[in-house]
C-alpha cells in the first residue's frame, strides 16, 4: 500500500521495518488486525513475522536477531509484550542467544487495534 519493504539487507546487516500482528492474508487496503485487545499474542505475531523476513534475506531468524525496539500504545500492556519478548528472544534461551532492546510507550498506532509494533535489527555472520 505505501511501498516499503518488511526489510532490507546492507552487508552483513539486516534492518526491519515495524511490524505489527496484521493478518497477512488481508487486504493491504483493508487489513484486518489479528488478537484485538490482546497484546501478548500481537507481539507474538509480530515477532514471527519478522523471523520470516530475517530468513528470507539469509539470516536465521531469531537467532540473528541483534536489538529489538518494541512500541505499546497502552502502559498495561507492557509487561505481556515483555513476556513475548522473553518467550522468543529472552536471555534464558541460552548465553549465545539473546539481544538488546527497547520497550517505548506511544499514543497509539494507525489502527486502534493495534497493540504493539516491532522493529528488529540482525547480523547475519
Amino acid at each position: 500500500m505505501i511501498g516499503y519493504y518488511r526489510a532490507v539487507r546492507r552487508g552483513p546487516f539486516i534492518f526491519v521495518s515495524g511490524t505489527t500482528a496484521v493478518d497477512p492474508s488481508s487486504e493491504s487496503a483493508d487489513p484486518k488486525v489479528l488478537h484485538p485487545g490482546d497484546a501478548r499474542a500481537q507481539a507474538h505475531v509480530a515477532f514471527q513475522e519478522i523471523f520470516k523476513a530475517v530468513e528470507a534475506l539469509g539470516g536465521r531468524g531469531a537467532e540473528s536477531i541483534v536489538r529489538a525496539k518494541m512500541f505499546v500504545a497502552r502502559q498495561q500492556d507492557c509487561t505481556a509484550v515483555a513476556q513475548a519478548f522473553s518467550e522468543v528472544l529472552g536471555k534464558e534461551n541460552g548465553d549465545d542467544f539473546g539481544c538488546a532492546a527497547t520497550m517505548i510507550v506511544v499514543g497509539g498506532f494507525v489502527d486502534p487495534e493495534m497493540l504493539v509494533e516491532i522493529e528488529c535489527d540482525a547480523m547475519v555472520d
